[in-house]
């Protein structure tokens, strides 16, 4: 099977085309510049093509060739939904990242919002998305959401099979703005407890790059019309995320549960109401993930370390 790519350099890609050559498949993928291919994908076969993904003459011409299926790791707006489109003549199927930022709760409010939502359990995929925004405006919190919601009713509309993929604060190495870096940080200054509000029932559902991969992987060797939330196994909340995230350093920290005090520190999952996705769905298509968030984070973690290692370094 021939996979492309679009999006190759960053962490979703990287995991994406290294699970499909893994798995034996000839993989392209594509990237602004050859610059940021990681070594590793062309270690394993994966082949570089230059294409500028807001550019749609430069997507059409890196599907040319055709592809038994393409994965969209960076659609953003509705004109990269149809860049793809207008070249589905050769293309057997298609697997695209979208988010759960496309869902609402009963009062509009999505991940995005001011006010964060409530939806009382974890959301499943037939939970309400949000309008649609067909302006490419995506760069914002209050636009990033509608437009994803515009990606998708494109895709869910082509005649080709297309997997919708809504993941959540993914993390895995080569991520541009590792939410890890919170932890990190600070248990390398020396802290080793953790205040955090809501600790133990707050909560923002994470999904590892490789997880996310592995269900892309399985979409690519199957193709069907579907819509697949995709989250680490479980509902890892704040304090197990800390928790896992200074495992993965060596450090043992506590995290007290502040209760909503003045004295707590959010972190990055430390959302109320707690935001988890239900992925019953993914697994009865057959998913099996890579493994939990505490299996899974030590790879970004240790690319953070190896980054503050090299920093010190430079500095001294």
């Amino acid at each position: 099977m021939k996979a492309v790519v679009l999006g190759v350099s960053g962490m979703t890609g990287r995991a994406v085309a290294a699970a499909l050559a893994d798995a034996g498949h000839e993989v392209v993928g594509t990237g602004r510049s050859p610059d940021g291919f990681p070594p590793a994908l062309r270690e394993r076969g994966v082949v570089f093509s230059r294409s500028d993904r807001d550019d749609p003459a430069q997507v059409r011409a890196a599907l040319a060739d055709g592809a038994d299926v393409v994965v969209d790791v960076v659609a953003y707006t509705a004109a990269h939904a149809r860049s793809v489109l207008e070249a589905s003549a050769d293309v057997g199927s298609v697997v695209v990242v979208s988010s759960k930022a496309v869902y609402r709760d009963a009062r509009g409010r999505h991940s995005n919002s001011d006010d964060p939502p409530d939806f009382g359990r974890p959301v499943t995929e037939d939970t309400p998305l949000l309008a649609p925004d067909w302006s490419g405006q995506y760069r914002s919190r209050e636009g990033y959401g509608p437009n994803k919601a515009a990606v998708e009713e494109l895709y869910r509309g082509a005649d080709v099979p297309v997997s919708v993929l809504r993941p959540s604060r993914i993390h895995g190495p080569g991520s541009a703005q590792p939410r890890e870096r919170w932890v990190v940080d600070r248990v390398l200054a020396g802290q080793r407890t953790f205040r955090l509000p809501h600790a133990v029932t707050a909560g923002n559902h994470t999904t590892a790059a490789a997880n996310l991969a592995a269900l892309a992987l399985l979409c690519a060797q199957r193709p069907a019309h579907r819509v697949l939330n995709s989250a680490d196994p479980g509902t890892p909340t704040a304090a197990e995320v800390v928790t896992a995230v200074a495992a993965a350093m060596g450090v043992e920290v506590e995290v007290v549960d502040d209760d909503g005090g003045p004295d707590g520190e959010p972190s990055p999952w430390s959302t109320w109401p707690p935001f988890f996705l239900d992925t019953s769905a993914s697994e009865a298509a057959g998913h099996r993930p890579v493994g939990t968030h505490a299996a899974t984070v030590g790879a970004c973690v240790e690319e953070l370390l190896r980054r503050s290692r090299s920093q010190a370094r430079g500095s001294s």
